[in-house]
């Protein structure tokens, strides 16, 4: 049975992290239907699922590879943005992050150093601020 599969998915795109992520959003409004008893929430998960499997038995490699290429972009900058927010927040914990006033530079300096004269390193413009 192994090897008849193998050989019917022989030349045929297979998986990929958008079918993984179509996959997932097809569970979650499969389980949203389920709890609410919503009709659309069921037809999207159908045709995300019909959707997922078009995907993996297409021959079609490059239109899918170039759609997943897509999705890894975008999908990238998402997760960059995140990341960027979570490193600032526990950045907060152990230093100020502050706005050079002529040149808007973010300048981070620790905390807990009393009043420190501040100088930025992109334009050398000297200010005042509480640490």
């Amino acid at each position: 049975m192994k090897q008849k599969i193998q050989q019917f998915m022989l030349g045929r795109y297979g998986a990929d992290q958008l079918g993984q992520f179509l996959l997932i959003i097809a569970i979650i409004c499969m389980v949203i239907s389920m709890v609410f008893h919503s009709r659309v929430c069921n037809l999207l998960s159908v045709l995300l699922l019909i959707l997922c499997y078009y995907r993996m038995l297409s021959k079609n490699h490059s239109r899918r590879y170039a759609e997943n290429m897509q999705y890894l972009k975008y999908s990238g900058k998402v997760i960059g943005f995140f990341k960027a927010k979570k490193r600032y927040f526990l950045q907060l914990k152990d230093y100020h992050i502050y706005k050079c006033p002529s040149c808007k530079q973010k300048i981070r300096i620790p905390r807990g150093k009393g009043r420190i004269s501040i100088s930025c390193p992109k334009c050398h413009t000297e200010f005042i601020k509480k640490s």
